[in-house]
């Protein structure tokens, strides 16, 4: 299981410059959790940006994803680490919610970098 950073699904569905680093990591969406804070921040980004019919297709293509919501055993995860590693908030759960579900995260986002089972991509 993986699990994509908000910054992953930004790039690949806006075609950024790390878009075909992640492309591989898409392929099959059932591998995928995705933390509901993801889909805050990625629907907040591309609906602030991108035509409606863009925000339609990545809505869906999210959805398609295992949704892991944020739980109270999460969330004192997410506290825990963001103290450790000093992450934000949201980066937090992310990691938390990917260590809880035993899963790898994907992400660009420089927080993680150098973190225990993160794919830090370049």
């Amino acid at each position: 299981m993986i699990l994509i950073d908000a910054c992953g699904w930004i790039e690949f569905f806006t075609d950024g410059p790390l878009s075909g680093q992640y492309e591989k990591h898409f392929l099959d969406l059932s591998r995928i959790i995705t933390p509901t804070i993801v889909l805050y921040e990625v629907f907040k980004k591309v609906r602030r940006e991108r035509q409606e019919e863009e925000v339609l297709i990545t809505v869906a293509q999210m959805q398609k994803t295992r949704i892991i919501e944020l739980t109270a055993e999460i969330a004192f995860t997410a506290a825990e680490f963001g103290l450790k590693h000093r992450l934000p908030m949201a980066d937090s759960i992310v990691y938390a919610t990917a260590r809880t579900a035993k899963a790898q995260v994907v992400t660009s986002d420089p927080h993680f970098e150098g973190l225990d089972n993160v794919m830090f991509i370049r």
